[in-house]
């Protein structure tokens, strides 16, 4: 069988709608608008005191095997890395605030991993994922769209923090902005052609230009770290089971579980509503699958010494340009792979030159909220702050929190209780007791 049939066959393209151009297309998108956590990663968990070099590899391997996983085991077109917000609670809050180490960190991070894989072999992760009302999901893509938009806004520094009034526009004529709007302006015009590619040639062209106005560092390109893969030996297995029965140890592990789950959650459902993935009764096919891919990665990234790897947001980039298997995600898993040889040509790539593909794709997650009846107030409300509270809180699993508990009191306090999936009610009170426990 040739590479082409053996790809049609195992990741079942045809019926799907796809091919596979589209799908690495898709799958290179993925990872050049996810590639900064390469970056990033290392830069936040060096603050807890870990070693810089060996995060870098933690990162990219924990990445490669977790999407890897999703590849042929959901064949859903979904990446999966460390996650930003969970490495910065591990690194400012765990280990700089509260004084622990980052080995004790690490150890959450671990026991995080084995319970949702628990969890989900049970079912519950998935039976939670399949509770989510129709009108909450749609709101979800929305709400996403907004917030990975307002992700590219803030990396090309379009708006920057104010004091006054929280968020502002920054200095547009300044190279960063700049650069971002030429990208914008080029995969619009792409786009509009419906040239294929148009993201992915959109972030190469912004790229280029970076390097005209010193946005792109090509100056300080280390051509001697070429085909070096750092070791990870600092971190690995550096685990410390010494505080695992104390009440930090519970208060950490429970705000890790808890972001984690939702954040994925609310990914997946977002991102195969907006794929059209979903299944009629609004499951998510193989979700048990594209959850133990999570929990997989978790566990392993530990190991490997990084913080919570979760599925990516970004990877509604890919989906905006076809892909729809896990060919997708076998692209993607394949290039951090090849991260670990190449590291200094991936990190020239600057976040001013990927934030043009967040901001299309915000608008393209946005169009899922049509199929919301807005007409129909116990649905629309809930729908409606699930969009808003998640750019305006930074954060996917507040948006949810906020959907379903307005759902819940909404349809109870109205008379239409039998609206209300039971396991919903279950939702109701986690999220209720996390407000209580603030």
């Amino acid at each position: 069988m040739s590479g082409q049939g053996f790809l049609e066959k195992r990741f079942q393209l045809t019926e799907h709608g796809t091919n596979t151009k589209t799908e690495i297309t898709a799958g290179v998108t993925t990872f050049m608008t996810m590639a900064y956590i390469l970056a990033v990663n290392p830069g936040i968990l060096a603050a807890a005191g870990m070693d810089a070099a060996a995060v870098f590899t933690a990162t990219a391997l924990s990445a490669c095997v977790a999407t890897l996983f999703m590849a042929f085991a959901a064949n859903l077109p979904f990446a999966l890395a460390p996650g930003m917000g969970l490495n910065a609670f591990f690194a400012f809050t765990v280990v700089l605030t509260m004084g622990y180490s980052w080995q004790f960190a690490l150890t959450a991070v671990f026991l995080e991993g084995l319970i949702f894989l628990i969890l989900t072999a049970t079912n519950l992760r998935e039976a939670i994922v399949n509770c989510v009302p129709m009108s909450i999901k749609h709101a979800i893509s929305g709400g996403i769209g907004l917030f990975i938009a307002f992700i590219g806004f803030k990396n090309a520094g379009i708006v920057v923090a104010n004091q006054a009034t929280l968020v502002t526009l920054g200095n547009v004529l300044s190279p960063a902005p700049l650069v971002c709007l030429f990208g914008l302006v080029v995969t619009g015009i792409l786009i509009a052609r419906r040239i294929k590619g148009a993201l992915l040639l959109g972030i190469l062209a912004a790229t280029v230009a970076g390097a005209f106005c010193g946005v792109t560092d090509i100056a300080n390109f280390n051509t001697a770290g070429l085909f070096t893969i750092p070791s990870m030996a600092p971190l690995f297995f550096k685990l410390d089971f010494s505080q695992i029965f104390t009440h930090d140890m519970a208060i950490v592990l429970l705000t890790f579980l808890f972001v984690d789950m939702f954040d994925t959650v609310g990914t997946l459902i977002g991102v195969c509503s907006k794929a059209g993935l979903l299944n009629e009764d609004g499951s998510i096919p193989k979700a048990k699958q594209a959850l133990f891919a999570d929990a997989i990665g978790t566990t392993l990234g530990a190991v490997f010494g990084t913080s919570t790897v979760t599925t990516y947001v970004e990877s509604a980039a890919g989906v905006a340009e076809g892909g729809r298997t896990g060919l997708t995600a076998l692209t993607a898993a394949v290039l951090f792979g090849l991260a670990l040889l190449v590291a200094p040509i991936f990190l020239l790539v600057p976040g001013a030159a990927t934030a043009p593909a967040l901001i299309i794709v915000g608008l393209f997650m946005m169009s899922p909220i049509k199929k919301i009846d807005l007409d129909d107030y116990t649905e629309s409300i809930p729908a409606f702050l699930t969009i808003v509270m998640m750019p305006f809180t930074f954060s996917i699993a507040e948006g949810i929190a906020f959907g379903m508990l307005s759902f819940v009191i909404l349809k109870l306090l109205t008379g239409r209780a039998k609206d209300i999936p039971p396991l919903a009610y279950l939702l109701f009170i986690l999220f209720a007791s996390k407000f209580f426990m603030h």
